[in-house]
This record gives C-alpha cells, structure tokens and sequence, in this order.
C-alpha cells in the first residue's frame, strides 16, 4: 500500500476520542511509510489527521474543491484542485490503494459507500477499512447486518469491510485483504 485514502468530518464530533483516533491513524500512516489521500480541509477531524501526519513526516495530498478551499482548506498539505465533488472521488479512487473511514457524516458515509459499492461491483479492487473510534461505527455495522439478512447485500460483502478500533491492526488487516468476487447480484 502506497496510499490511502480517508475519509473523515470537518468537524471533530462530541467525543474527544474521535481527535485522538484521527491523530492515531494520521501518525500510524506515516511512520509505516504510507500516505494519505483526504478531503483536504483543514478543521475538524481531517485537520487532526492529515496534522499528526504531517508532524510525523508522512505524505499527505488534500483532493479539494475551489469553494471548500476557500471555506476550509488545509494551509500547509499538498492541495490538488478540482472542480466538482464527482473529480475528487475519482481522484481519490485514483490516489489510493485502500479506504479508510474516521467517524463523520453524510459525506464521510457517501464516500464510505461508493467505495464499498465499487468494490462489489469490480468497477475496482480495493480494501475498505473503518476506524471504529469509541465505537462510532457499531450502529452501523447492525444496520448492514439488518441488510444482508433481508437479503439486500451478500454477507461476503458486508464481512469485506474490515473494522477495527485500533489504528495499527487496521493497517495490518487492509494490506492482508483479499478481494471478493462474487458479483453484485444475490
């Protein structure tokens, strides 16, 4: 893995946990060598990890849109500029060797999801990964579970998603995945 992208909020959520993990994550990338592709924003949890990366000496590129720039944007990460948000998921998906999701919103969701889709779709072949930080994502993972068992998505897809708490092991387990290929129709 060279690169990895992930997504996270611009905002650093209730929990202080969710700042601590991002920096986690953000320091773990970049001593083991691996940069980080992200949203680019400067504040809230991206801020937190692209920050710790940059203080532990790792690569970090921001993939940003004019306005969240000027609204938002990292002052000292490598920013590429583009026009619409669609660019910047394909720039994402271009960057990157894996996913990551952080706790976040809609946005963090949306990308989450394109890229888990893409995955059982073999539009590409890339490990996603969840950072469950204080356990952010356990509503979630029984809503999938919920899913899969009325019969919407294949279990093998949903058991793709590696989810740890722990940024290292996460790590680990992204660079042992190995795909699924069993199509998207159940």
């Amino acid at each position: 893995m060279k690169r990895v992208c992930v997504m996270c909020g611009s905002s650093e959520g209730r929990d202080p946990e969710y700042v601590l993990g991002a920096q986690a994550l953000g320091r773990c990338l970049a001593e083991r060598g691996i940069g980080i592709v992200f949203g680019g924003g400067g504040v809230g949890l991206m801020g937190a990890l692209a920050d710790a990366a940059c203080a532990a000496g790792g690569e970090v590129i921001g993939v940003i849109t004019p306005d969240l720039r000027d609204l938002a944007g990292h002052k000292t990460v490598q920013l590429e500029t583009v026009d619409t948000i669609h660019q910047r998921k394909a720039r994402f998906a271009a960057l990157s060797d894996a996913y990551i999701a952080l706790p976040g919103g809609f946005g963090t969701l949306e990308e989450l999801f394109e890229a888990v889709t893409w995955n059982q779709l073999a539009i590409f072949d890339k490990p996603v990964g969840l950072l469950n930080v204080a356990g952010y994502f356990d509503t979630l993972l029984r809503y999938l579970r919920f899913v899969q068992n009325e019969g919407f998505v294949r279990h093998e897809h949903v058991d793709a998603i590696i989810v740890e708490d722990d940024a290292g092991r996460l790590v680990d387990a992204l660079k042992q995945h190995r795909p699924v290929r069993l199509g998207k129709w159940l």
